[in-house]
């Protein structure tokens, strides 16, 4: 373990009906007050004037009706097909949690403008920049600065990866790359613009269906990776939470810094 170390949120929060969720979460708050008063006093067969130590209140609790891909969350290869390398895809479950605790690199590409690929040149270019060379299982996080759109149309405005360069990350042993922004692919509308005038079936979900071909997980709707003070040098934990058979989860990503 890193020690001393200090710890940096990378998550984005699971709210209701946030703006910049498609499918967005229905969160139903159960307060001390009303339905958790009442609810104690139905579980444990009390009155409210028995509840002595609370005053009268009873519990908090939350109903979270919300699709495993929303908030910060770790998508599993299943997600992008059934199988993956000529093998049944995992899993969240059965992803390995030493993926989701390793050393983490950050690839600044907030030169890149909306609906642009991130290119393997863009790639290798941002590595040079901080003098990095990639080793097996590291985890890649790219930088947008769309986190910074959080909540407004314009978070959905982002570049991406496409086939190609999610390919040469995986191919280097990468087996987590992880986004502050909605997707790792490009927006849907620039996908479906480029479809709609080509035809090309290939413009559509590239980064995603390039696990059929490698097996890797992505992180989507990372936030904070301006608040890292250092390109790589820190651990990233993204531990998922444990879905049976799921496509994804969430999780609490953070980077952890040595102090020194």
């Amino acid at each position: 373990m890193i020690d001393p170390f200090r710890m940096i949120d990378l998550s984005v929060p699971l709210e209701h009906q946030a703006p910049s969720e498609p499918m967005p979460a229905d969160i139903h708050y159960v307060t001390h007050e009303a339905e958790g008063r009442e609810q104690i006093e139905r579980f444990l067969g009390v009155r409210s004037e028995d509840l002595v130590y609370s005053g009268g209140l009873g519990w908090a609790v939350e109903e979270i009706h919300a699709i495993t891909h929303t908030g910060t969350h770790v998508d599993a290869p299943y997600h992008y097909s059934p199988r993956s390398e000529g093998q049944p895809a995992r899993t969240i479950d059965e992803v390995p949690l030493e993926w989701c605790f390793a050393p983490g690199v950050v690839l600044d590409m907030r030169h890149k403008e909306p609906g642009e690929f991130i290119t393997v040149d863009d790639l290798t270019a941002a590595l040079a920049g901080i003098e990095y060379q990639l080793r097996p299982r590291d985890i890649v996080l790219i930088q947008t600065g769309a986190d910074k759109r959080l909540g407004s149309a314009d978070y959905f405005a982002q570049p991406g990866l496409g086939r190609e360069g999610t390919l040469w990350l995986v191919e280097r042993g990468v087996k987590v790359i992880g986004i502050d922004a909605y997707t790792l692919d490009r927006p849907f509308a620039n996908m479906i613009a480029d479809y709609r005038r080509t035809g090309d079936g290939r413009f559509i979900w590239p980064a995603h269906f390039a696990g059929i071909t490698r097996e890797y997980c992505q992180i989507e709707k990372l936030a904070n990776l301006d608040a890292l003070p250092r390109p790589h040098g820190f651990y990233v934990s993204c531990l998922p939470v444990k879905i049976h058979r799921a496509s994804a989860a969430w999780c609490r990503a953070i980077a952890l810094v040595p102090d020194r």
